[in-house]
Parts: structure tokens; C-alpha cells; sequence
């Protein structure tokens, strides 16, 4: 039986897991680039949506890198990507995730809510689904970020990945 296929699309936060392992039901095509910002996605995006993928599901995770380099102002250019995404590919599910509670000194929290309030407001707009990562996150006891504050442990991506798949299980309940 063919497996329904699942993009990931994103920067080091995608690309540094094996998404495939986590979500054996699907053809998991991961498609993330360490370092990518928000107008990198927006440059490479022709070369995403002129291959011959068929996705059930895409999961963009982008942002990151921007609010590092104190770039607040990617919206439009995130408004542009998750529209031609949803044009390209009118079938499929579009998961917009959130910003991760980062931890760096130089970026407040309330920096990342405003960007991540945002996003949400982005998904409602485009009818893509937020998955909000902050929140699920931001409040735990247990050691989700490596040193750098910024990529995440193995328990965080399991976190993550579980909280995908409860989203899954809401968004393609009728199918």
C-alpha cells in the first residue's frame, strides 16, 4: 500500500531529525536547510513546488534564523510562501509550527509571541493550520534545548512530533 507523502520544510529545526523513523505511515520528504531564513525559502520555493511531489501534508517551520538576526519583519515574505504552497498544492494540509521558545540572551519571549502571533494570524488568513510549538514548550520542566538555546534535544522533538501527529489526527479525522 502507498504511503500518503509529508513534507517538512524549514531550516536546521527540520533538518536535523529523522522525521521518517518518527512517522513510519508516511513518505516523509524532509526538506530542510541549516541556516535557512524566510526569503531563502521564498527563493528555493519554484524548485519545491516545480518537483512531482504529491503531499497528504506540509509542515513549514521558518522564521528562525530571522528573529535571530533581529529580522522581525518576514511576514510578508512567510504570507507569499504558505499562499503558493496552498496554490500548488490545493489538496493538501498546510501546518504552519511557531516559533520554539528559544533561549538567548539578546531575545525577549515577548519578541517570539509578537512574531508567533503573527504566523497564527498568517494561518487564519490563508486557511493553512498553526501548530503552536511555543506554548506546548515554552512552560516544561524538562531539558528541551541543546546549549545554544536554540536547537532542541531528543525529548523536544519527540514533544514535537507528538504534538504533529494529535494535529494529524484532527486535521485528516474525515478523511
Amino acid at each position: 500500500m502507498k504511503k500518503d507523502q509529508f513534507i517538512f520544510i524549514g531550516d536546521s529545526l527540520v533538518a536535523d531529525f529523522d522525521w521518517q523513523k518518527r512517522m513510519p505511515f508516511f513518505d516523509v520528504v524532509n526538506l530542510g536547510v541549516p541556516g535557512e531564513m524566510v526569503q531563502g525559502l521564498l527563493y528555493r520555493l519554484d524548485s519545491i513546488t516545480g518537483e512531482q511531489y504529491n503531499p497528504r501534508v506540509i509542515l513549514v517551520t521558518i522564521g528562525t534564523n530571522n528573529v535571530l538576526s533581529e529580522d522581525f519583519s518576514f511576514m510578508p515574505t512567510l504570507d507569499k510562501i504558505i499562499i503558493s504552497l496552498s496554490n500548488t498544492f490545493n489538496e493538501t494540509e498546510i501546518i504552519v509550527n511557531s516559533l520554539f521558545p528559544i533561549q538567548v540572551d539578546f531575545l525577549s519571549k515577548d519578541a517570539i509571541t509578537r512574531v508567533n502571533g503573527g504566523i497564527e494570524e498568517l494561518t487564519r488568513k490563508t486557511g493553512s493550520c498553526f501548530l503552536n510549538m511555543f506554548d506546548r514548550l515554552k512552560d516544561s520542566d524538562a531539558k528541551l534545548f541543546q546549549a545554544d538555546g536554540v536547537h532542541l534535544t531528543g525529548k523536544a522533538y519527540d514533544l514535537w512530533a507528538r504534538s504533529i501527529m494529535e494535529t494529524l489526527a484532527f486535521l485528516l479525522e474525515d478523511d
